[in-house]
């Protein structure tokens, strides 16, 4: 005789950059499984690919996960981890005023959103003719491997966010150049170029949260930015 099943409950989100609207559930025992092993094995990767099945998992509309910009999928984890666990989180939060004083705070995570900079600008302008247009850092890449310096990481990062480059009337696709093609086209920029470049990622929208609380030793108020996901787990 087969076991009941038990209902789980149904959410609505909407994703930060797109604004569309997706269904989803919490995460259930199997889930929450898959989680705590990967957290065991201390590895990124295992931990990211755990939060790629978590979420296919538990959203029910068509979702390319490895496509998410990265913030997206943070947030979209966040929102399922609340209704999973529940929507407070217990943190011990280091005071910047003496550097050496942690205090227990809590955090909603309902109040955690993806900030927008009103600076940010997703087309980059070269010259006159010349502009790129930018996609954010994607699931897909934060999967990959980090090793190297971190001169041969940030070029990583940089090819794979640009989507398009327009020269006048000419449009250049991704599929249209390869990565030599375009090794060679970064590597012609001026130090300029690669600035406005660098500004596109400082003022990208991010997952973060402003904290309020006081040091017990100095009586000083206290203010702390927590950015990305795992900021918000101890």
């Amino acid at each position: 005789m087969a076991l009941p099943k038990i209902a789980s409950p149904t959410y609505d989100l909407t994703v930060p950059s797109s604004k569309d609207t997706l269904k989803y559930r919490p995460f259930l025992v199997k889930e929450e499984k898959l989680l705590l092993l990967a957290n065991e094995s201390g590895e990124d990767t295992e931990i990211m690919g755990a939060v790629k099945q978590i979420i296919g998992n538990c959203v029910f509309d068509k979702l390319e996960v490895d496509d998410l910009a990265l913030f997206d999928l943070e947030y979209i984890f966040l929102r399922i981890r609340a209704k999973s666990v529940g929507e407070v989180v217990n943190l011990k939060l280091l005071c910047p005023d003496d550097e050496e004083t942690y205090v227990d705070v809590s955090v909603n995570l309902d109040e955690v959103a993806v900030q927008f900079n009103e600076e940010h600008e997703s087309t980059i302008q070269l010259d006159d003719s010349i502009s790129l247009i930018m996609r954010y850092p994607q699931f897909s890449f934060a999967q990959e491997s980090s090793e190297g310096s971190e001169t041969e990481y940030i070029f990583k990062m940089i090819k794979s966010c640009i989507g398009t480059i327009v020269d006048g009337e000419t449009i250049y696709e991704r599929a249209d150049f390869t990565d030599k093609d375009l090794d060679t086209f970064l590597e012609s920029l001026t130090s300029e170029h690669f600035q406005k470049m660098q500004k596109f990622f400082e003022t990208m929208p991010k997952l973060q949260h402003e904290v309020k609380f006081k040091n017990p030793n100095t009586k000083k108020q206290q203010k702390v930015t927590l950015e990305g996901m795992n900021a918000f787990f101890e």
